[in-house]
This record gives structure tokens, sequence and C-alpha cells, in this order.
């Protein structure tokens, strides 16, 4: 076996037995969020570092991913990492409402597309989305070689169904099932066809009668 083969395999065991330990948010630390959009796919990450065992540990509180939607597939790459910074803080706003948090990603040009004075109508709708974490939320570059933990999730993401706890319905408009009667003025000559009509029925001319006799004691 080639020295190349054992150290891959040595890898392997490591990641086994050493699996990333999920930690419980802490509000009173800063988060980091880490996101990352690649071809179909979104992806974030949200960690914390905490002390664990005397030490300070980087650790994940939870992974989210999704499938792009069929109208977003004409997104360029700038736009679908403004599109992550979008859906990130609103699937984990119960995490990161209030709190302070980075915002890491490989997209270099990120923060100056957020802030851009002239947006078109997209951008413009991104802009006032993240507009409630603005005093909280800070954006960091990170190269893409090192961007591992998104980088994996975008690659792998979930479909986007009502299963997947991040996901985004396909239409933006809310759906909703209304039922509706219309009314129509039909005139007199259609309740005195009914009343005659009634009055020929056998079985309902006694219940008329009875009711007519009631009406009168």
């Amino acid at each position: 076996m080639t020295q190349e083969r054992i150290q891959a395999y040595d890898k392997i065991k490591y990641a086994l037995n050493n699996a990333p330990l999920l930690l419980m948010p802490d509000w009173k630390i800063p988060f980091k969020l880490y996101i990352d959009a690649f071809g179909e796919g979104l992806g974030a990450a949200l960690h914390q570092v905490q002390i664990v065992n005397d030490k300070p540990y980087k650790g994940p509180i939870c992974f989210i991913s999704r499938k792009i939607k069929p109208t977003e597939a004409r997104y360029g790459a700038s736009q679908m990492e403004c599109l992550c910074i979008v859906w990130a803080p609103e699937k984990l706003h119960y995490y990161l409402d209030g709190s302070v948090f980075e915002v890491i990603t490989d997209c270099n040009s990120l923060k100056s597309l957020l802030a851009m004075k002239n947006p078109n109508r997209c951008m413009l709708r991104w802009q006032i989305a993240i507009q409630e974490y603005r005093g909280n939320m800070t954006i960091v570059h990170k190269a893409g070689n090192i961007h591992n933990n998104a980088d994996g999730l975008s690659r792998w993401a979930l479909p986007n169904t009502p299963y997947n706890p991040a996901y985004v319905p396909t239409s933006s408009e809310p759906q909703i099932p209304i039922e509706g009667i219309n009314i129509t003025d039909v005139g007199t000559e259609f309740f005195e066809e009914v009343r005659e009509s009634y009055k020929q029925d056998k079985n309902c001319h006694i219940l008329t009668a009875l009711l007519e006799k009631d009406c009168k004691d």
C-alpha cells in the first residue's frame, strides 16, 4: 500500500472518530454564519466559538441547505451569493434575531453588491430583506479553498421540498383558498313555481298543511 493511501485511510479513521460536536447556542457569544452558493444549491453552517473542556472550540450549531428554485437558475454567481445571504438569516432567524454575527463568504464582491447605491429591483429587495440585521451583521471574505463547511453543503444540497426545514415555496405569492358563491336575482316567478310544486307534491303538501296549522294555532 502506498504512503498516499495510508494517509487517506488514516484521515478517514480520524474523521470517523472525531465527528464535530454540535453546540447549544449561547446568545451572549457572537455567531459565525458560513454561506456558499454553488451550481444548483445553497448551503449555510452556523458556528460559535465556545469553551469546551477548558479550551476554545469552534463548533457547529446547525447546518442547512436547499436546491435552488427554477426562477433562481438564471442568477449569476454573485447574485447566488446575495440570495444565500438573504435566505440563510431568514431560515436561522430564531438564532440570529438580535444577535451579533459574522457572515463568512468566499464571494469578495458581496459586501459591495449589498451596499450599492443604485441597485436593480432584485438587489433592492434583497437589501431591504437584510436591513434588520445591518447593525449586528458584518460580512467577512474567506478564500474558497478553506471555505469547506458551507462549500460541501451547497454541492450536496437537500431537495427544496416541504420536508426540508430550509424549504422555500416555489411561488412567492401566498396561496389562500377562497370559496365564493355567485348570487343572481331570479325574480318572483321562480319562487311562485316552487310554491306550486310543493302544493302538488303529496308528501310536501301534508307537511305544508301541518306547518300552516301550527302557525294558526
